[in-house]
């Protein structure tokens, strides 16, 4: 039986920002397998909205735990983190009715 790819593994990454005290989001879990399933039932437990981007994933998988992402991420991860506060936003709303 063949073993699937790392690229076709299921991942999952957790990035953490502080608009006032962090300069740059922060890798702060990363995950394969069950601990990736186990990332997002957290996650929704949480109500903390999730986004697939596998591309993403790929290169974020590649940044150590605690440390920020590099500056050739910026561009998608800003377009990741307008996303989840238009999620937010929504879910502010929808729970308000």
């Amino acid at each position: 039986m063949k073993r699937p790819s790392s690229r076709h593994r299921d991942k999952a990454v957790a990035l953490r920002y502080r608009e006032k005290e962090d300069t740059a989001p922060t890798v702060v879990a990363k995950g394969e397998g069950f601990i990736a399933q186990t990332m997002r039932e957290t996650a929704i437990k949480h109500g903390i909205p999730l986004r697939r981007d596998d591309d993403l994933i790929e290169l974020l998988a590649q940044v150590e735990i605690d440390r920020q992402i590099p500056p050739e991420l910026n561009a998608a991860v800003a377009e990741l983190l307008s996303w989840v506060y238009r999620a937010n936003e929504f879910i502010k709303k929808e729970s308000r009715v």
